[in-house]
């Protein structure tokens, strides 16, 4: 029993890591975002919390924009009438991949936006997302992306940023209900498999999803099922780089590999065995 709790513990740790997948943007440029509607007291303090440079550029992201690519995901009144979640994004060296980190983010976790941000195209970044009380977190990556273009000079397609946002709600929903390590693996597989095969048929799709969702423990619902693959054929219809995205998710993996064979990797599930030992333990003893 121990043992099943520790692996079920630790497995739960890893996937609120960031991922970390390739890139070939310029380095050192920050850039911030800010909810249009926030106060100037908010500002300033969001702006410490980050730990935001003075020279950082600053850039305002309004409702307009958040509905923009929201609309028709999640009800309009879900996505609210004022902009407020906020954004830093610093692009990072080659390589040292994709960084994320929240505050007062409630439904989104930090693998969903890294999986919608590998869809889009963003490449080695360091990101905080926060906000000035909890909110869901979906209208964040709105200011994310617009950031990014700033940053990089590349620009995301907008039919792009919307299938983006649509994977981070859709993941989001299927992990109310299966939870949210396997809804982030599965979409993660899925994607894995369509970059090796992007002109599989509707029916190879919907087998494909059906296959890894049982191998996960998955009993999708019709709609459930719908609206993935609803999803996947608008990411195969898109000019999406599926090597990069292959690339990307093979670099994730990688570096959770690589955490778990480092010095501070091991050092990390010691400390958990210990815990949940002790834990376990007084379980027991409470029992006896």
């Amino acid at each position: 029993m121990k043992q099943k709790i520790l692996a079920f513990t630790i497995s739960l740790g890893l996937i609120a890591m960031p991922l970390s997948v390739f890139a070939d943007s310029v380095p050192g440029e920050t850039i911030v975002t800010l909810g249009q509607n926030l106060t100037e007291t908010q500002k300033k303090a969001l702006l410490a919390e980050m730990g935001a440079p003075s020279d950082a550029r600053m850039v305002t992201v309004t409702n307009q924009e958040e509905h923009k690519y929201l609309d028709g995901t999640i009800p309009s009144a879900q996505i609210g009438t004022r902009a407020l979640s906020s954004a830093m994004i610093t692009i990072g060296e080659k390589n040292t991949g994709i960084i994320v980190q929240t505050n007062n983010i409630s439904w989104v976790s930090n693998s969903m936006y890294t999986n919608a941000l590998i869809t889009a195209g963003l490449k080695d970044a360091n990101i905080v997302i926060t906000a000035p009380f909890e909110v869901s977190g979906t209208a964040a990556l709105t200011g994310i992306m617009k950031a990014y273009e700033l940053s990089s000079g590349q620009v995301i397609p907008e039919e792009v940023k919307k299938v983006a946002n649509e994977e981070m709600v859709k993941t989001a929903e299927l992990a109310d209900s299966v939870g949210n390590k396997k809804a982030v693996q599965l979409v993660a597989k899925v994607k894995e498999e369509l970059a090796k095969n992007p002109n599989m048929t509707t029916d190879e799709l919907q087998s494909l999803i059906n296959r890894l969702a049982k191998d996960l423990g998955i009993t999708l619902t019709d709609d459930q099922l719908n609206s993935l693959m609803a999803l996947f054929e608008k990411m195969k219809d898109l000019n999406i780089n599926w090597d990069q995205v292959g690339n990307q998710l093979t670099k994730a993996k990688q570096q959770i590999s690589d955490f778990l064979s480092s010095e501070k990797g091991q050092s990390f599930i010691q400390k958990l065995k210990e815990f949940f030992s002790a834990l376990f333990d007084a379980i027991l003893s409470f029992f006896k």
